[in-house]
């Protein structure tokens, strides 16, 4: 198995990658989709968040009211990191779950938004970076997610830089390019991977 960290600014284009990479046959692990997942109505997670902000972050049929919770925690860093304690070790552990499950020759791509930013690349065997220049990440953000310019901007500095990104990158997909040129870059990285994953196998058939 080899257990890759995916990742990239906002905007950047890392949702693509990571389907690109399924069609070829990677198994995803999608860190945001499991952080919804842990904090579903009747989960031990929803039950701790109402304990730490009250049952005022619930919309009237019991889910967790998302925009809400989000004005209280961006705002405060103390409150952030209260909701983080609750959240992560829950997504590490349902990662772990999924990651146990796969086959013993996958590759296992972890979809991680703030991978950089929670130092988590000593996790992985190597860390792909969708990159993209700022001026792309925010004409995308405008145009595509109908984000003000203000509020594109915001929060792409609330992100590591793409300094930070690079820094801990052991392979980048540059997505300043057309679709078709992307398609073409990810399948020569999927290429890569495989070769990696078969690699790391070897010794255990000797």
């Amino acid at each position: 198995m080899l257990k890759v960290g995916l990742t990239g600014g906002i905007g950047a284009g890392k949702s693509e990658v990571s389907r690109l990479l399924v069609e070829c046959g990677a198994v995803l692990i999608d860190a945001d989709r499991i952080a919804r997942e842990v904090v579903e109505p009747g989960t031990p997670g929803l039950a701790a968040v109402v304990r730490a902000f009250g049952e005022e972050v619930l919309t009237e049929d019991g889910r967790l009211d998302r925009p809400r919770l989000g004005s209280i925690v961006f705002a405060a860093p103390d409150r952030l990191a209260v909701l983080n304690s609750i959240v992560h070790p829950l997504v590490g552990a349902r990662s772990r779950e999924l990651e146990a499950a796969a086959a013993d020759d996958a590759v296992v791509v972890h979809d991680v938004p703030l991978l950089t930013e929670n130092g988590l690349a000593p996790l992985y065997d190597l860390v792909v970076v969708v990159d993209a220049s700022p001026e792309t990440q925010l004409d995308r953000l405008v145009r595509l997610r109908g984000m003000t310019e203000d509020d594109a901007r915001a929060r792409m500095a609330a992100q590591a830089t793409r300094e930070q990104r690079l820094e801990i990158a052991d392979i980048v997909i540059d997505n300043d390019v057309p679709l078709a040129e992307l398609q073409r870059r990810v399948k020569d990285v999927w290429a890569d991977l495989t070769r990696r994953a078969r690699a790391s196998r070897e010794p255990l058939q000797e």
